[in-house]
């Protein structure tokens, strides 16, 4: 069992959403917490608040998680000021919602850059410490779209299907080397964020645009009890059993559940006239 009172936890994409919610959580619960995210003032604004209502200290720092050299010098920052990071959540990322061909290279290198190499970046900066204190937890938001992919998702889907599988062979190679830490794979349906606006989902029931506060609650229980995958809502877990159906069959079901179409009134952040998403929302199928 994971505990997070008295621990240091970093969020990267903490500035808003989901991130957000999880840096304000651990610090209600005793956490001290570090807060990056390329927007400076909504990663300090993130830390104060979290200062205001927790026991423990909060820094937010700007930081573009997909440069290397940025997170290399921001973690020497974050290590001189709070110490090693207990509890790492790799939460930051971005969404085009376009289809391949209207992708630009551009936005494509972006979303690999947020979504699949800062996990690199980020958990290579802190992970030595974690070994040689012989503990720690690592959490990375995935999405429903690392398990399987949607129409207007190339990028997002292949980016998140590369975090998956980051995680479950960083979980294999810590049980050799450092059998003391943990991780969590998270793999959440659409969350109400914001950084899905537009989406639909055709069975509310069956598949729900999840609430935030649900989600940073399963993370945290995740996190507390050592769960390595989370995985919302309860459809989600069925993936791998459809996954043995023929691939026509599997499309087809995919059709019938109005997955291939869920992103085709997509908006995002964009509509409000902010960037495009910057901190992951857990994201779709």
């Amino acid at each position: 069992m994971t505990t997070i009172a008295s621990k240091h936890v970093l969020v990267t994409g903490g500035a808003s959403g989901l991130g957000r919610g999880l840096a304000l959580h651990c610090a209600a619960l005793g956490a001290t917490v570090s807060v990056l995210d390329l927007n400076e003032a909504g990663a300090e604004s993130a830390a104060a608040t979290a200062a205001a209502q927790g026991a423990g200290a909060a820094a937010g720092y700007g930081c573009d998680v997909g440069d290397r050299e940025q997170v290399a010098d921001v973690a020497e920052r974050v290590l001189a000021a709070s110490g090693p990071v207990d509890i790492l959540v790799n939460n930051a990322g971005v969404v085009s919602g376009r289809a391949l061909l209207e992708l630009t290279d551009e936005q494509i290198e972006q979303t690999f850059r947020v979504n699949t190499l800062a996990l690199f970046w980020v958990t290579r900066a802190f992970l030595p410490a974690m070994i040689e204190r012989g503990g720690g937890h690592i959490v990375v938001v995935s999405s429903a779209a690392g398990l399987i992919g949607t129409p207007r998702e190339t990028d997002y889907a292949a980016s998140k299907f590369a975090a998956v599988g980051f995680t479950e062979s960083l979980r294999l190679e810590l049980r050799r080397s450092a059998p003391t830490l943990r991780t969590t794979t998270v793999c959440p349906f659409y969350i109400d964020t914001g950084m899905f606006a537009g989406v639909r989902t055709r069975f509310p029931r069956l598949l729900p645009i999840l609430h935030e506060a649900d989600v940073v609650e399963a993370i945290i229980d995740a996190v507390q009890f050592d769960k390595p995958m989370v995985q919302l809502p309860w459809m989600v877990r069925t993936l791998p059993a459809m996954r043995l159906l023929p691939v026509a069959a599997f499309d087809r079901l995919a059709e019938f559940f109005g997955l291939t179409v869920s992103m085709d009134e997509f908006r995002g952040r964009e509509a409000t006239g902010s960037p495009a998403a910057r901190e992951s929302a857990g994201g779709p199928v």
